[in-house]
């Protein structure tokens, strides 16, 4: 079996093969080094130590995305900004200078105050029992959920990490290629189905005009626009975007749901349609395997939610810490021995 940095990820792959994902993806196995320990399902009901945890994120994720469906995109750029760089350890949420939380280029990161909420009262309910690090991965499958995706199993069991730093962040920027996207999820130990998977999860949220302004006026310095978009659709886009506009603003990926923030297939389909925003969205339909998986997307939200659930638990399961490894933080911004609430 292939092997990643991570975990223990076949209990997951026989979920999913029984869902009959397609077999020519579902192939990987996960495995942590032999002195640490699995990450396992239902982990904290298991050792008794905050029986009703998933309930209780749940829960809480459920009031704040009635009152703001943005919670599901915040979360995910969140969790992918904690695993990609440096393995999911909720380094991400530690504040001070030189963090990653502080960097210029996690400047329009949000979500933290949901994250920082619910810590806080399992604090009081289970004291130094859930690590931030399985909080953020709870909230992330229960805003999707919320966001129309059917809900899917989370394995629990992370430790907190006890470093961040600015100089880790090494993932590319929103006009990366495709090529470039998909080099920079291999050297993360993912493959081509979680790289196109993941970038589904631009169904949701909005992009800034700087990420894809070269398409619209400049393409690959010709002075001209990208010719693989459509039309209609660079006609409304440069509208949005005024050549030489001192304002970045940001604009839906899928405008027919907008604000509702919907968990749905249409990225894909929009890719077929040449209506997407970003460069490297637009190029997945060029490669081979690339192009596959968007035609199985575009024609299956089931295929598509089947995957998002594999690939998202696989990204999850980067470098995490386990067993004597970490901490388990208070107070999600600050490691233990920092925490000025800690005599």
């Amino acid at each position: 079996m292939e092997k990643y940095s991570g975990i223990i990820l076949l209990p997951i792959l026989m979920i999913f093969a029984a869902m009959s994902l397609n077999a020519g993806y579902a192939n990987a196995a996960v495995f942590l080094p032999t002195e640490d320990k699995p990450l396992v399902r239902h982990y904290y009901k298991k050792l008794n130590t905050c029986a009703n945890v998933e309930p209780f994120v749940r829960h809480q994720v459920k009031l704040y995305w009635d009152k703001d469906k943005t919670i599901t995109a915040k979360l995910l750029k969140l969790l992918y900004a904690d695993c990609m760089v440096n393995g999911c350890d909720a380094s991400i949420l530690l504040t001070g200078p030189n963090t990653e939380r502080n960097s210029s280029k996690n400047a329009r990161l949000d979500g933290y105050l949901l994250i920082d909420k619910i810590k806080t009262v399992l604090e009081i309910r289970c004291p130094g029992a859930v690590s931030c690090s399985d909080i953020l991965n709870l909230a992330v499958r229960d805003a999707v959920h919320y966001a129309g995706a059917p809900s899917y199993p989370v394995f629990l069991g992370r430790r907190d990490g006890l470093e961040s730093k600015a100089e880790w962040i090494d993932y590319p920027s929103p006009s990366m290629s495709w090529e470039e996207g998909l080099a920079y999820f291999e050297s993360k130990n993912l493959d081509v189905q979680d790289f196109v998977t993941l970038l589904g999860a631009h169904t949701m949220g909005q992009a800034h005009c700087s990420s894809f302004y070269d398409r619209l006026y400049n393409f690959k310095g010709t002075g001209k626009p990208d010719p693989s978009m459509k039309r209609s659709v660079l006609v409304s886009l440069r509208s949005q975007c005024p050549k030489n506009s001192i304002t970045d603003s940001a604009v839906y990926f899928t405008p027919e749901y907008g604000s509702n923030y919907t968990f749905s297939n249409k990225f894909y389909t929009k890719i077929l349609a040449h209506e997407s925003l970003l460069r490297v969205d637009q190029q997945l339909s060029y490669g081979g395997d690339t192009g596959e998986l968007v035609n199985e997307y575009a024609n299956s939200f089931e295929q598509f939610r089947r995957g998002f659930a594999l690939s998202i638990n696989r990204m999850g399961g980067l470098k995490v810490l386990t067993g004597k490894n970490g901490q388990i933080r208070k107070d999600c911004k600050f490691i233990n021995k920092n925490n000025p609430k800690i005599n």
